[in-house]
């Protein structure tokens, strides 16, 4: 992508480069076990002008969603299930809805929050590109369409559906390859006194804590409350509102509406302030986060091969999307873990992508006398502690 996806802007640079990767949320069947996946360089890129960060390469949605079975439902852990539960009833108890308001989700996955909503008495309308979540969330009763966001599907819900009271995305708007064609949408979906909210990743927190496991091919787009603010002003909306919330390792919770001539929170200019005092924006920032990622990577290493040569098997806990960006870059393939392990039954009895580890459940624990786990999802590494050690109290964990 040449262009910035946010200010159109023909000069981007190169901040961060981590090799070739598949699609992260593709998880690979039996039977497909001897194909090759499409794989495409990982790198982010840096905006001169706004300083919106960005995918490098271009994928297609439509293969990052439906080439293979996609893998991730939104409801597949307590923790997240908690997560959805607070954030339906926070968000309709500060923006007062009614009774009846109609409340459209955009990346509704398995429809788990939509019928947080939809409980909570409001008419309400899943939106989702992936056809086997969609099936998902149907058989729970919510109604949903099945595509991509855009303005103009937006067109087409709207004399469906009828213009709406609230629209929420969350962990979708970053999946965006047109985020102002999105926005753009959303506005048109929106009543006037209608309300935007939607979660991302902070890309402060990413830089910050020096993970890097959140950037795959599915996350196009890379948000900090500077690129937000531009994004949406492009589109004619405004931030009301805006938090940092315990959410994938921190992540921007931003309301927004309609345009108006109130001012926007200070909360925005200070965050923008800081974002900006820590040199988010500055290329010379990310040549020191990708040294510190290398040097992290290569001790890391020499611990893992040191455990590897003493024949005590290493099983990986949680199979995500950022533990695929992880086992990738740091070259931790089925010769190295023999398992990983995961709660979801859309996941076990597959293989993650390239390195092709077996997913399987967490009682393969109990078949060890001495082993490591390595924790993948390190967002909910205290809960998978507590439960792992419940199936073999001689775990020892290693952490990158």
């Amino acid at each position: 992508m040449k262009n910035c996806l946010v200010c159109d802007f023909n000069s981007l640079q190169k901040i961060i480069d981590l090799g070739m990767h598949s699609f992260a949320d593709t998880f690979i069947s039996e039977d497909q076990t001897h194909d090759s996946e499409p794989v495409y360089p990982l790198t982010c890129h840096l905006c001169d002008n706004c300083g919106h960060v960005q995918l490098g390469c271009e994928t297609k949605a439509d293969a990052r969603y439906n080439l293979y079975d996609y893998s991730y439902t939104s409801s597949n852990s307590k923790f997240s299930r908690n997560h959805w539960d607070e954030y339906a009833q926070t968000v309709a108890t500060k923006l007062k809805l009614q009774p009846g308001a109609k409340v459209v989700e955009i990346g509704s996955n398995d429809g788990y929050l939509t019928e947080r909503f939809k409980r909570s008495g409001f008419e309400v309308l899943g939106v989702d590109p992936s056809h086997q979540m969609v099936e998902i969330a149907r058989s729970r009763g919510i109604t949903t369409e099945a595509c991509l966001f855009t303005k103009a599907n937006s067109e087409r819900i709207v004399q469906k559906f009828g213009k709406v009271d609230l629209i929420v995305a969350n962990n979708v708007f970053n999946h965006s390859d047109n985020p102002l064609d999105f926005s753009e949408g959303v506005k048109n979906l929106l009543k006037d006194d209608g309300y935007f909210v939607y979660e991302v990743p902070y890309w402060y927190n990413t830089i910050k804590t020096q993970r890097f496991d959140q950037i795959y091919h599915e996350h196009v787009n890379y948000f900090t409350v500077k690129s937000s603010q531009q994004l949406l002003s492009a589109a004619g909306l405004q931030i009301v509102d805006v938090d940092v919330v315990d959410y994938h390792g921190g992540s921007l919770r931003i309301c927004a509406k309609k345009r108006n001539s109130t001012q926007e929170p200070a909360a925005v200019t200070r965050m923008i302030e800081e974002e900006e005092l820590v040199g988010l924006f500055d290329v010379a920032t990310y040549n020191v986060y990708m040294k510190n990622l290398i040097a992290k990577r290569n001790d890391f290493l020499r611990k893992i091969f040191s455990i590897s040569r003493e024949n005590i098997p290493i099983v990986g806990v949680g199979a995500a999307a950022k533990a695929n960006t992880f086992l990738n870059f740091y070259r931790l393939d089925k010769t190295v873990l023999q398992y990983i392990t995961d709660a979801s039954e859309y996941k076990q009895g597959k293989y993650t992508p390239l390195t092709r580890i077996p997913i399987v459940g967490d009682e393969i624990f109990s078949q060890y006398d001495k082993v490591y786990a390595l924790i993948l999802s390190w967002n909910i590494s205290d809960i998978l502690k507590e439960n792992l050690h419940k199936i073999n109290s001689k775990i020892e964990f290693l952490h990158p």
